[in-house]
C-alpha cells in the first residue's frame, strides 16, 4: 500500500485512517520555537461526512486511500436506490439515498456525474456544477414585485424545492448551481 510522508501533505489528498477513506480539507505547517515541526490536519470522512482533526510530527506517514473517481451516467431512481452506469465499462452501481445525499435534487436521467469508488465500492456521487431543470410548479408572481429581489418557492422536475425570482413561471427552464443550490438564470429552450 502506498503512503504519504508529511512533506507530501496538501489539501485534496485522499488518505486512509483506520480502514476508512478521508479527504484532507486543511493542512497547516506549525514550527514551534523548540522541538519538532508539526502538521495540523483537518480531514473529512468520505463515507460518513464527519470531520476529524489530527496532528502529525514531521517524518510521520499516512496510508494512501484506494480511492478512484470515475465518470458515470445516472440511469434511474428506484425507491431509495439510485442506479448509475460507468461510462467506460458499462458496469452498474447502486447508491442509497444516504450516499447520494442532496445530489438527488439535481439528478436527471441520462446526466453525467462523477462518482467516487473506495476499494471498488461506490461511496458518493457529484452532479455537474450547473444543471438545467424544468419548473413543474410555482405560485404566479405578483405584478409590481420586480424592483426588489423577491423570491418564491418552486418545485422542479426532480421533485426538489428551491427559491427562484418572482418572474419565473411554470414550464420555464432554469439553470441551478449544484454546489450551493441557488438559482443562476432562466434558460431558453
Amino acid at each position: 500500500m502506498a503512503t504519504y510522508n508529511t512533506s507530501e501533505f496538501k489539501k485534496g489528498l485522499k488518505v486512509q485512517i483506520d480502514g476508512e477513506p478521508y479527504l484532507m480539507i486543511e493542512c497547516n505547517f506549525v514550527k514551534p520555537g523548540k522541538g519538532q515541526a508539526l502538521y495540523k490536519c483537518r480531514l473529512k470522512n468520505l463515507i460518513r461526512n464527519t470531520m476529524l482533526d489530527r496532528t502529525y510530527k514531521s517524518g510521520d506517514s499516512i496510508e494512501a486511500a484506494d480511492v478512484e473517481e470515475i465518470q458515470t451516467q445516472f440511469l434511474y431512481r428506484q425507491g431509495d436506490q439510485f442506479v448509475f452506469m460507468d461510462n467506460n465499462t458499462y458496469e452498474q452501481y447502486e447508491l442509497s439515498k444516504d450516499q447520494v445525499d442532496d445530489a438527488w435534487k439535481y439528478l436527471k436521467e441520462g446526466m453525467n456525474c462523477s462518482m467516487v469508488l473506495f476499494n471498488g465500492r461506490p461511496i458518493s456521487v457529484t452532479p455537474p456544477n450547473h444543471v438545467v431543470l424544468r419548473v413543474e410548479y410555482c405560485e404566479p408572481g405578483a405584478r409590481g414585485n420586480t424592483a426588489t429581489n423577491v423570491t418564491k418557492p418552486c418545485t422542479v422536475e426532480t421533485g426538489a424545492e428551491m427559491s427562484v425570482p418572482a418572474f419565473v413561471e411554470m414550464g420555464d427552464l432554469i439553470k441551478v448551481d449544484t454546489r450551493t443550490g441557488e438559482y443562476i438564470e432562466r434558460v431558453k429552450e
